[in-house]
């Protein structure tokens, strides 16, 4: 087994209301569509208020070279990463006292918006006093699902390493991928979700003990994992990769897949736990949009209470793909939420198209 201990954020100073996004979306995109007018209602519709990003707005409204673009994405994950990674190891909220850095035997680094070689977290061992043996494993491209492969991955490293201390790393500055010259409708819907973040996560092993390191009750004890490909769906959401940088694929018909193929993925996952759907007190979900929040209502049957938290962390961050599903851990550890013997469900959807659960269960 493993054990969620901690979380820690690191929010990019440059806040933007919708409202704001809109006036922006205007100047951007308003004589690319005849029907432009008809289309914004999509900012308001996704019932985001409000969302952090990597620069000022005026930055953004100026074309930028994709060299420029990279090379700002690997200063600020640096400086983010570093953050987040101090507040994880120092969450006073969470932990009864500091993990060292010399505890953590591996990092595991996600993120989907840049490129960088060696990789992020390679350049934050050299800013940290973290162990020069520690493991590093880089996971790319997994966009949305990523924090939660993340998380899965983590947890298979602990189920073979048992005494392990093991942090997650996640940066996702989508906004510095936003392309001028892409006038697609794909871009516009970007455009109304998605922003940047940075969250780090530890889980330790079985051998670990977390009782005299956490200050809660009760933490999230990983049970199992799953993740799942649907064939031939390469089409529904990703990045087409052009001389510019990053161009975003995000079909329309997401919200119907998740109401059509996700139900089947989650109750085969939960039968090989001989579990039902029903037996689940909490949905630890990467909301997406308020379309995919509707989703998960429609097609998996979870109440709005078992997602407000979700919708809470869309309403006041957006979309910031892999980072999400950690901002929305954060807050169920610090406001406590799960009760011992209670059964979670850690689960995000990405390019693939593919999904990652993660089953969890309280622990006191």
């Amino acid at each position: 087994m493993a054990y969620i201990l901690s979380v820690g954020k690191s929010i990019p100073q440059y806040e933007l209301t919708q409202d704001s996004t809109v006036e922006f979306a205007k100047e951007i995109f308003e004589d690319s569509f005849k029907d432009f007018d008809r289309l914004l209602p999509v900012f308001k519709n996704g019932e985001i208020e409000k969302r952090q990003f990597a620069q000022p707005v005026e930055w953004y409204k100026k074309p930028r070279s994709f060299e420029e673009k990279n090379d700002l994405y690997i200063k600020t994950a640096v400086k983010h990463g570093i953050e987040a990674v101090k507040n994880c190891l120092s969450n006073k909220t969470l932990l009864q006292n500091n993990i060292a850095y010399e505890e953590v035997d591996a990092l595991f680094f996600v993120s989907t918006t840049g490129l960088s070689t060696p990789s992020i977290e390679a350049k934050i061992m050299n800013l940290l006093p973290f162990k020069e043996t520690t493991k590093r494993i880089p996971i790319w491209r997994l966009g949305c699902a990523g924090g939660a492969s993340g998380l899965s991955r983590a947890y298979e490293y602990c189920k073979a390493y048992p005494d392990s201390t093991v942090l997650v790393i996640s940066v996702e500055l989508c906004s510095l991928t936003f392309q001028h010259d892409d006038r697609s409708k794909s871009n516009l819907i970007g455009t109304s979700l998605f922003a940047d973040g940075v969250a780090c996560t530890c889980v330790v092993g079985n051998n670990v003990d977390w009782k005299s390191r956490s200050k809660l009750h009760s933490i999230p004890k990983i049970l199992n994992t799953r993740s799942t490909l649907m064939r031939n769906s390469e089409d529904v959401m990703g990045w087409d990769i052009k001389n510019n940088g990053l161009y975003v694929i995000f079909s329309r018909d997401i919200p119907s897949i998740i109401k059509k193929w996700l139900r089947p993925q989650v109750i085969d996952f939960l039968e090989e736990n001989k579990m039902k759907l029903d037996e689940i007190n909490h949905f630890i979900a990467h909301p997406g949009g308020k379309k995919v929040i509707d989703a998960y209502t429609e097609g998996l049957g979870f109440s709005e209470e078992q997602l407000h938290i979700s919708k809470e962390v869309l309403i006041n961050h957006g979309n910031m793909s892999s980072v999400t599903v950690m901002y929305v851990l954060e807050l169920y550890l610090q406001r406590e939420l799960g009760e011992a013997k209670e059964y979670g469900l850690i689960g995000a959807l990405g390019p693939g198209f593919s999904s990652e659960m993660l089953l969890v269960q309280w622990e006191e």
